[in-house]
């Protein structure tokens, strides 16, 4: 099956059906001014996004299109969470910004970049489209990447092993509410630290772990999803879900979260020669400011 058209039912919305070309620039063009060089750009062999959250005013479409502009690879994982359809379900909000992004994906899956969604509980719409494509984009409930030196990596948005989801699912609705609530106020306590001369401290990202600590049932993500991971016999996995970047081994088994494109700006690559690091797309923005000439050569990983 093809999706020559955008179409899909959220619950409790009727989106209707459109052609993406309604729904997208009538050229290519907006997604690739001031593109970089080609020699300027990060060459890796893979990257993984997630917890991007278009459709939300938080998504931080501007910064992604810019890394997606700086970085080629050969494998392009999107990890769930790319497309918010719950808030898409209170209100309809979708920006150029957030059409730039899925035409810049939609041209590196043309250009030859194999590009793979894993849709996750924000956007499980998607789920039952599992196996198909559209626009070259695979659509699959999870999959397997082997690195270049020789690892297999499982590779699941993450949100089957958050008992927030599981076992109430009302709760991770009240619980997202919430969420986009700190999200404003953040906005509001950080203008407020910068006048201070303070430094920029997430809010939302502090009270969202904090609340996940306090609900008695979550248990414990991160093994949860390494033991998942032993069960299939891989050498690591790859999600996202919780909005918080790390690259660590646990058990012997290699855990890496991409993080978000709505606070952090992170993305987890592998390097031509299978090396893992998350890189942390905000510190590259500050330093290319700080140093115009830098390309996106510069760009800082947190080490696992």
């Amino acid at each position: 099956m093809r999706w020559n058209t955008l179409s899909f039912r959220l619950p409790g919305l009727r989106v209707p059906v459109a052609p993406v070309a309604a729904l997208l620039p009538p050229t290519a063009d907006s997604a690739d001014v001031d593109e970089p060089a080609d020699g300027d750009k990060l060459r890796v062999r893979s990257v993984w996004i997630s917890d991007v959250h278009l459709g939300t005013p938080g998504c931080q479409a501007a910064a992604l299109l810019d890394f997606l502009k700086s970085v080629d690879s050969r494998h392009l994982y999107l990890v769930g969470d790319i497309i918010d359809g719950w808030q898409l379900r209170r209100s309809w909000y979708w920006p150029q910004a957030h059409n730039d992004v899925v035409q810049k994906l939609l041209r590196k899956a043309r250009k030859g970049t194999r590009v793979v969604f894993v849709p996750g509980n924000h956007d499980e719409f998607a789920r039952k489209y599992v196996g198909h494509s559209f626009g070259g984009v695979e659509v699959l409930e999870d999959c397997i990447h082997t690195t270049a030196d020789g690892r297999r990596l499982w590779i699941t948005h993450g949100d089957y092993f958050d008992g927030v989801i599981q076992c109430a699912r009302w709760l991770a609705y009240v619980g997202d509410w919430a969420y986009e609530l700190t999200l404003r106020l953040n906005r509001h306590f950080n203008s407020l630290r910068a006048r201070l001369g303070l430094p920029y401290w997430s809010l939302s990202k502090y009270l969202k772990l904090k609340v996940k600590r306090a609900v008695s049932f979550i248990g414990d993500f991160e093994h949860a999803v390494v033991r998942e991971a032993q069960r299939r016999g891989v050498h690591g996995v790859v999600c996202g879900h919780i909005h918080h970047a790390e690259l660590r081994q646990i058990d012997g088994i290699t855990y890496a979260n991409d993080g978000d494109w709505v606070e952090s700006l992170t993305a987890l690559v592998e390097h031509l020669d299978g090396r893992l690091e998350i890189v942390d797309w905000s510190a590259v923005i500050r330093r290319r400011a700080a140093h115009p000439s830098a390309g996106a050569r510069q760009a800082e990983a947190v080490e696992a």
